[in-house]
């Protein structure tokens, strides 16, 4: 008998979960995943950041617990959910690491600008997609974002950050299209309007907003004032 899926996934890089875990709100990230109606996925890779790694160190150690509890409850789940296969997942987040590492540069150096758990989430999203599975990626970090849809802005962003003269390998610049973002202050926003923030306070959204942004939230003060007009 063959088991139904759902036909819809949210990838999560560490840099969210770890957003919604520092500001205490995994309540609310429960309650979004009742929501959703489909898959809440992390790679091997994001798992190692968010659990392995910080669970040998007593400073991280509690908000590890705290993720690991989410994979037992199977509010996060794992790519062979959607029958993906990890050792090719693993494989081919190699090479596109080592592509995206490999398409900037300055003073004739490659310039590292992404990480495996975040590369991961890349790839299984292409993986999910050839399934027919719809999916975005939730991230905080600009820069996977920008290398995807802006990588011209990126370029300019690494000549003002490293002070010289920067080139790119324009031609790698295909292999990082076409995918969907999302981050934590769109994801804690829609918390917010559907109600699941149990906080009552006419200061609670712009309170919410600020707190991503703070621990490692992309966005701007025009954005969140957008957020709070639609609030």
């Amino acid at each position: 008998m063959k088991t139904e899926i759902s036909e819809k996934a949210i990838i999560f890089d560490s840099s969210t979960i770890i957003n919604f875990t520092m500001n205490g709100l995994l309540e609310e990230f429960r309650e979004l995943k009742k929501m959703f109606n489909g898959k809440f996925l992390i790679t091997q890779e994001v798992k190692a950041e968010i659990v392995d790694k910080p669970s040998e160190i007593k400073k991280f150690r509690l908000e590890a617990l705290k993720i690991q509890e989410l994979i037992t409850e199977k509010v996060l789940e794992f790519p062979s959910v959607f029958g993906i296969n990890e050792s090719k997942l693993s494989s081919e987040t190699k090479k596109l690491m080592n592509l995206a590492n490999d398409t900037f540069f300055g003073r004739d150096n490659a310039i590292h600008i992404i990480d495996s758990g975040e590369t991961a989430c890349l790839v299984l999203s292409t993986l999910l997609s050839e399934k027919g599975i719809k999916n975005v990626i939730s991230v905080d970090e600009r820069t996977i974002r920008m290398i995807s849809e802006k990588p011209e802005n990126l370029l300019e962003i690494l000549k003002k950050k490293l002070h010289s003269g920067i080139s790119a390998k324009n031609e790698n610049f295909k292999f990082f299209k076409g995918f969907k973002f999302i981050r934590s202050a769109e994801l804690i926003f829609l918390a917010y309007k559907k109600g699941v923030v149990k906080l009552k306070n006419h200061n609670v959204l712009d309170a919410l907003l600020y707190a991503m942004k703070f621990n490692g939230c992309s966005i701007s003060d025009e954005e969140i004032m957008q957020m709070e007009r639609l609030g």
